[in-house]
């Protein structure tokens, strides 16, 4: 007979994760880890028709992949126990982690070869053998091949997600998508499916290029900045955030592996700067760093279920930056108003100085210059610029100098520049257009002292 693996408790998990989005969701670190499989493994496949809504168990909605070809891992490794568990696998359950391995193998590709066929039946019932009162035969379906994406858990009660640690269960219109001799096979499902094996093995992104996606959660805000991390070369192990002058690690949001709680630059911060570490641990592109804010699209906190951001990019070239902490500084649930906030860490001085509001055209524009936050060694500033004349400026741009011994680091919500003493932010793409007594607002950071501050500031 025709078997698959039951989608029900996948959604029914994935469903209860978005509706408590909006609430404090507890973030656990996953412990423990589950090695990588030696290469090639065989296991059985089954099929589920898609990832439940709005968001697949690695908190990706189905639409933002980059694959519609993609698979889910077996959540436990319990063969002969169909009992459930509390997600993520921690303490004395960490043991029964499966390849899902808390959500750690999310993003990552797996490659895929069709095997044997299932003459009997192949049902998956709990305690009973796969492919019973029947045998396993090649046949013309054997050898295709397809490259699929980890996007979801297999957690359900039955032989295929407990008893088989090998278990694929596949993207249902995926199954007729494998490739052999150059074309697609067209008819395998659903007359010559009956849960077969397959082989596979995990492979980095093929034909990767570009840079990764950013994503805000819904519910996500100053106070509860939950984001989705999409787009990788070799999957996810780790975000850090930079926060109050350090390197911190982000908590995972359940075991939802491509989803993280990070904090602003400051305490309750729209600001954000993150790295990015890959399944080796290594940071992704040596170390990158994104820089980028809370989209004023979403207001107080973000509706939809997924919202991109643009951000920009430093990779650090020899300059000193903090060493990564362990110790995580717990962001405050959505639920706490932010005079309710807690307060900054000792490590920074609140320094805001306005500069000043120089104009280069007199009548035309205005300029704000304050130093956000500083620490030894480094400091954020805010900059405004207005608008005060009566036309539309296109592609804005504001210039000034810094002293000796100031370095960017990097920039959010502009594109910033230096060349010697003289900076420059030129308007983001998104918003190259600064409409009359309109305001655009930009940061940086530095490394250097945040006195004496920016100096012959113009815009134009």
């Amino acid at each position: 007979m025709n078997g698959r693996a039951s989608s029900f408790r996948r959604r029914v998990w994935a469903a209860a994760v978005a509706a408590v989005l909006l609430t404090a969701w507890p973030a656990a670190t996953p412990a423990g880890a589950v090695d990588d499989p030696p290469a090639p493994v065989t296991g059985n496949a089954t099929y589920f028709d898609a990832l439940g809504s709005p968001y697949g168990g690695c908190g990706i909605p189905q639409s933002e992949l980059d694959s519609q070809d993609f698979v889910a891992l077996n959540v436990y490794d319990t063969p002969g126990d169909y009992a459930f568990y509390p997600r993520p696998l921690t303490g004395a359950n960490a043991s029964k982690a499966g390849l899902w391995n808390n959500g750690l193998n999310c993003g990552r590709y797996v490659k895929v070869t069709i095997s044997d066929y299932c003459t009997g039946v192949n049902d998956g019932g709990a305690g009973q053998a796969f492919c019973r009162n029947g045998s396993w035969v090649s046949d013309a379906y054997s050898g295709a091949t397809l490259t699929m994406i980890v996007a979801d858990s297999c957690g359900d009660p039955n032989g295929w997600c407990r008893d088989d640690r090998y278990h694929l269960d596949l993207s249902k219109p995926s199954l007729n998508r494998f490739v052999k001799n150059g074309a697609p096979v067209g008819d395998m499902y659903p007359n010559h499916w009956n849960n077969r094996h397959v082989t596979w093995s995990f492979v980095p992104a093929p034909g990767y290029s570009g840079d990764i996606r950013i994503g805000f959660m819904k519910g996500a805000q100053a106070w509860w900045p939950a984001i989705a991390v999409s787009h990788l070369p070799n999957g996810i192990h780790g975000v850090e955030y930079y926060a109050d002058g350090a390197w911190k690690q982000a908590q995972m949001n359940s075991d939802m592996g491509q989803s993280y709680i990070i904090g602003g630059v400051t305490q309750g911060a729209t600001r954000f700067q993150i790295r990015v570490r890959d399944v080796s641990d290594a940071l992704v592109n040596g170390g990158r760093v994104y820089s980028f804010a809370l989209p004023a699209s979403c207001g107080s906190q973000c509706g939809a279920d997924y919202t991109e951001v643009s951000y920009t990019t430093t990779t650090p070239s020899g300059s000193p930056s903090p060493s990564p902490s362990v110790s995580v500084s717990p962001s405050a649930s959505p639920s706490v108003s932010p005079s309710a906030s807690p307060s900054a860490s000792p490590s920074v001085s609140p320094s805001a100085s306005p500069s000043p509001s120089p104009s280069a055209k007199p009548g035309n524009c205005q300029v704000t210059y304050q130093v956000a936050s500083s620490w030894q060694g480094g400091f954020t500033a805010d900059v405004t610029v207005k608008n005060t004349g009566a036309a539309a400026w296109t592609d804005w741009a504001v210039t000034w100098d810094m002293p000796s011994g100031v370095s960017l680091v990097n920039a959010w919500s502009a594109t910033v520049t230096t060349g010697g003493a003289r900076w420059t932010a030129k308007a983001p793409s998104w918003a190259r257009s600064l409409a009359p007594g309109a305001s655009a607002s930009f940061g940086f950071q530095a490394s250097g002292p945040s006195t004496p501050g920016a100096s012959g500031i113009t815009c134009s």
